[in-house]
């Protein structure tokens, strides 16, 4: 029997977190200077097949067992939700949405895991303060898409309904990922749901026509650029550090990247697309940001004494 693991250094964990905090952070960005000059849907089918036929060739180099029908089944649902629905819907709104409001709006992520989990079967339900946070998100959510300002103060709605729906896709797919039982590896459940999520985003892609409208004369070093960072630091290097981090720490504490990439998103946007930063855009975003806090916070209280 092996020895139980030491808990790792303390410097390889703040590492650890600041990789995650920024990578993932830093991703909205690129997707937004990606799709400059690449299809939307056909840049995430191929950004999600190379990474996750990446990480599954080294998995199958390294000895991993070949995974069993059900593994493939479970974790295409999974990637489907994940990559279709939530990082396709993303994409495809960050045409219309600035990087930094859309990683703002993606920030009410953990509003839609609540609701989901509560919705699903057996789930249960949240105290009033989640409740309470829930109304508070929405309406910072609200508030940031402002419709009725209109002009160049306004986001169009349509990208914020996208992302929205992405946010409930995720949500989905992941409460989905929770209760379904298949024995897969986490790294090699990633591989696959990147893998059928890209397969299911190429479907896409040809139906919106990507593939007819691709010229790869016409794709700048720029896009090029962002792409290769998105395939190999974005989805390869950030989930890996997020996979070890779910065995090293605590699930409240990783969690905390759900408000932290917002903060790095609009920083970057601000930074290097000159995207505004408004007053709207401050007060809306520290509404939904705290609203996130509450019920993280909550979460970690219910759980505590289950575990």
């Amino acid at each position: 029997e092996l020895p139980p693991s030491t808990p790792p250094p303390r410097t390889q964990l703040l590492l650890a977190f600041a990789a995650i905090y920024l990578i993932w952070g830093s991703t909205y960005l690129g997707i937004r200077i990606a799709i400059e000059t690449m299809p939307p849907f056909l840049m995430a089918a191929a950004r999600f097949l190379l990474a996750g036929g990446i990480l599954f060739t080294l998995l199958r180099l390294r000895g991993a067992a070949w995974p069993t029908a059900r593994q493939w089944a479970v974790n295409a649902v999974v990637g489907t939700c994940l990559l279709l629905g939530g990082n396709g819907l993303v994409v495809w709104a960050q045409q219309y949405v600035p990087s930094g409001i859309t990683a703002l709006l993606i920030g009410a992520g953990p509003l839609f895991i609540v609701a989901t989990e509560w919705a699903w079967p057996g789930g249960s339900r949240p105290s009033l303060l989640t409740l309470g946070a829930l109304a508070l998100g929405f309406t910072g959510v609200t508030w940031l898409a402002a419709p009725w300002q209109g002009g160049s103060g306004g986001i169009a709605p349509a990208g914020v309904i996208a992302i929205l729906c992405a946010c409930l896709a995720w949500s989905i797919g992941s409460i989905y990922s929770r209760h379904a039982r298949h024995g897969a590896e986490p790294l090699v459940s990633a591989a696959l749901q990147m893998i059928a999520g890209g397969a299911g985003l190429a479907l896409v892609a040809w139906l919106h026509g990507d593939f007819a409208g691709l010229n790869p004369a016409g794709v700048s070093l720029r896009s090029w650029s962002a792409f290769t960072y998105l395939v190999l630091v974005g989805s390869l290097v950030g989930f890996s550090t997020f996979v070890w981090l779910m065995k090293h720490s605590t699930p409240a504490r990783v969690s905390t990247y759900a408000y932290v990439n917002p903060v790095v998103a609009v920083f970057l946007g601000w930074l290097i697309l000159d995207e505004p930063i408004t007053v709207r855009t401050l007060i809306a975003s520290a509404t939904i940001l705290a609203a996130v806090a509450i019920i993280t916070t909550q979460s970690a209280r219910t759980s505590r004494p289950k575990a």
